[in-house]
């Protein structure tokens, strides 16, 4: 039953009260490919499941349900619940490989692969770390699975996969997939796996600092921040709070710069399948003149800095932990269509 697990994804996307309605400009004509192909592997995986593990793993779309996600580890101090659905290390392996099956079925290859870079990360975590009485648990078995709602091409539903630095929380709503809000993260930011070097982030961490040190010294005076930030201000406990917008618009960028800004983003709207990150982008660009972007820290790659993006449909930050450049968080939200509000009616 402990057979190795890659990735862990928490789509933990409910509404409000126990019943919900579709906004009817949501119905169309043709459900995408990419709903039914997640609809189908929800059932799929339902079905490798007994009937205490299918009471387990589906639980009710609520608003109480879709807001139980963590970057903490499970076992740690300070998480206050315990995870929806069903732990990976507690399935079989076809059960498992069904699991993940749905998970893939959701996002992007890309998104995929980050998930799994992440999930191999802690299981590298757990096997350095040294052993001690601390209760939190660590590793590729600790992540969850679980499914709120009932799987539909037209009704809304969520998928939630997550546990230590991962909620992945993926609202369906017919045509409408949504990946707000979300969590990556990871410790350590770089390891070995079969010869290769893995950084979960990088791409992110190197975008963003390409961006600072392109600005030129005006511009990258007007980002900065003028106090340290030790963790992201937009996790979870943070649903339907607002904070001022900080630091440099980027109707301020050149074009280059701009484009720089949408590629960063894209680094976690491109977890989402592609025909949703697609629309998801095209509408952050809409907006683009009206997104800030703001830095706190040296501006040396390689430097513990944190960095935030907040736009009218979109929010990203990237924290390092304790003052370390080996230990991130980073979260993802829409201040106007977290957990699909846009697109369901309580």
């Amino acid at each position: 039953m402990k057979n190795a697990v890659y990735l862990v994804i928490v789509f933990a996307l409910s509404l409000a009260g126990s019943a919900h309605t579709v906004v009817s400009v949501q119905r169309s004509a043709a459900t995408p490919d990419v709903t039914l192909k997640a609809v189908t592997a929800a059932k799929t995986f339902l079905a490798t499941l007994d009937s205490r593990q299918q009471a387990t793993v589906v639980v009710p779309l609520s608003k109480d349900t879709r807001s139980r996600w963590s970057n903490l580890p499970n076992g740690a101090v300070g998480i206050g619940f315990q995870r929806n659905g069903l732990k990976l290390g507690d399935l079989t392996p076809a059960q498992q490989k069904a699991a993940l099956e749905l998970v893939g079925a959701s996002l992007s290859p890309i998104g995929y692969q980050k998930v799994m870079n992440i999930v191999n990360a802690d299981e590298e975590f757990a096997r350095s770390r040294p052993r001690d009485s601390n209760p939190a648990r660590f590793g590729r078995n600790e992540y969850f699975i679980a499914i709120l709602g009932t799987p539909s091409p037209t009704q809304p539903w969520m998928i939630q996969f997550g546990g230590h630095h991962l909620a992945i929380n993926l609202t369906v709503v017919g045509k409408e997939n949504v990946l707000t809000p979300s969590h990556t993260g990871t410790q350590p930011a770089s390891y070995s796996l079969n010869g290769q070097t893995i950084r979960p982030l990088g791409k992110e961490n190197d975008k963003a600092f390409a961006l600072i040190n392109a600005l030129d010294e005006s511009r990258r005076k007007e980002a900065m921040l003028n106090y340290q930030v030790p963790d992201g201000v937009f996790g979870p406990g943070h649903d339907g709070e607002i904070i001022q917008p900080e630091g440099v618009p980027a109707s301020k960028f050149t074009p280059n710069q701009q484009a720089m800004l949408l590629d960063l983003i894209n680094e976690w709207v491109s977890i989402l399948n592609d025909a949703a990150a697609s629309a998801k982008m095209a509408e952050i660009k809409s907006h683009l003149a009206d997104t800030y972007f703001a830095w706190s820290g040296q501006t040396t790659n390689g430097s513990a800095a944190y960095f935030r993006i907040q736009g009218p449909t979109v929010e990203v930050e990237y924290a390092p932990i304790g003052g370390s450049a080996d230990h991130i968080h980073t979260f993802y939200r829409d201040p106007t269509n977290d957990y699909a509000a846009k697109f369901i009616k309580p």
